[in-house]
């Protein structure tokens, strides 16, 4: 589906997996500092959306996800995550509670996955699920002023999850051109996904499926603990074991990284692509950007045995890291394995 908003004086479309919605405005470095110094509108229209409802819909999605919700406030944006038996991520999710309705918001395309999954799990219980891809769309305003610049620009009807440095409105779909339009006249500058995927990157925050592979257990991405997806104080739920064993007796075997491009190269490396030292593959990296004052950046995962002061190297390209997991991390559990005296 294609953005309204597409139609923006200066928008360029980005490409997969965000197609459909702005790459850009005509001026990335600009959006870039809008986002950091004052306040923008992000099209994120291509989200999948999904609602919960029903009586039992809080309890149901603790049990079945690593956040602690069954006593969520209304209002209140979180994340969570669906993990298989083993420990891996089958689904991340950004939800928000308004009372009657949890509204969850996942990657493009991802809608439907995640409702079947969810409708499948129902059981007996007092809850509905609803695919409303089509019908909503996530529009995101970030920056120090955000809160300031909506005031009631959005409607006492439209759900909205605000978390850490975002506001995210999930609007009816009709609705999206209108609201943005609003923003805008009252000075919120539009930004695209290229200033809003360079902020994610320098504040270390994942993204599920292109930062993560299907090996990625929570420890290695920072998802645990306050703050995080992972929750540590909470009841049984698919997954756990990997995450207590990993928090108690550590350390994953690999960790999060943010790469500091060389500047003089004219491409970005491409998700997936390997990172490298000394001729040896040691890791993955994932997504990559151009930031207005950090220069191109990446995440990647690399093996936990990888020296934390070493050059790397990412198709040809120098890349410097910074480290976001540490080496140690885990391994909370004291265990004093010396023999009593008699």
């Amino acid at each position: 589906m294609t953005s309204p908003l597409l139609s923006t004086p200066g928008a360029v479309g980005a490409d997969s997996p965000d197609s459909g919605v702005a790459a850009h405005y005509g001026d990335p470095a600009h959006e870039g500092r809008a986002i950091e110094r004052a306040s923008a509108w992000v099209d994120r229209s291509n989200r999948g959306v999904v609602t919960v409802t029903g009586p039992d819909r809080r309890s149901w999605l603790n049990d079945l996800t690593s956040q602690l919700l069954d006593h969520l406030a209304p209002g209140i944006g979180t994340q969570a995550l669906v993990l298989d038996t083993r420990g891996h991520l089958r689904h991340h999710l950004s939800l928000v509670d308004d009372g009657t309705t949890t509204w969850i918001h996942t990657e493009p395309g991802g809608g439907a996955a995640l409702a079947g999954f969810l409708d499948s799990m129902r059981f007996m219980l007092r809850v509905e699920v609803a695919d409303l891809s089509a019908e909503r769309s996530v529009l995101t305003v970030l920056g120090p002023e955000r809160l300031q610049v909506l005031g009631p620009t959005a409607g006492q009807d439209v759900p909205m999850r605000v978390a850490g440095e975002e506001v995210d409105l999930f609007l009816p779909a009709e609705r999206l051109a209108e609201v943005a339009q609003a923003l805008t006249d009252t000075g919120v500058r539009p930004a695209g996904m290229w200033a809003y995927e360079a902020q994610r990157i320098a504040g270390h925050r994942v993204r599920a499926g292109l930062d993560t592979d299907e090996r990625t257990i929570p420890h290695e991405v920072d998802w645990v603990g306050t703050g995080r997806p992972v929750h540590l104080d909470k009841g049984c739920y698919p997954g756990q074991e990997t995450v207590a064993r990993v928090h108690n007796l550590g350390r994953p075997p690999r960790r999060l990284v943010m790469l500091h491009l060389d500047g003089t190269a004219e491409r970005l490396p491409a998700v997936g692509s390997p990172i490298e030292l000394d001729g040896r593959t040691v890791g993955r990296v994932g997504t990559s950007a151009r930031h207005h004052e950090l220069g191109p950046i990446a995440l990647g995962v690399v093996k936990r045995s990888a020296p934390t002061d070493a050059d790397l190297l990412v198709e040809g390209i120098a890349a410097g890291q910074e480290v976001v997991v540490d080496p140690d991390t885990g391994a909370n559990a004291k265990i004093d394995l010396r023999r009593r005296p008699r």
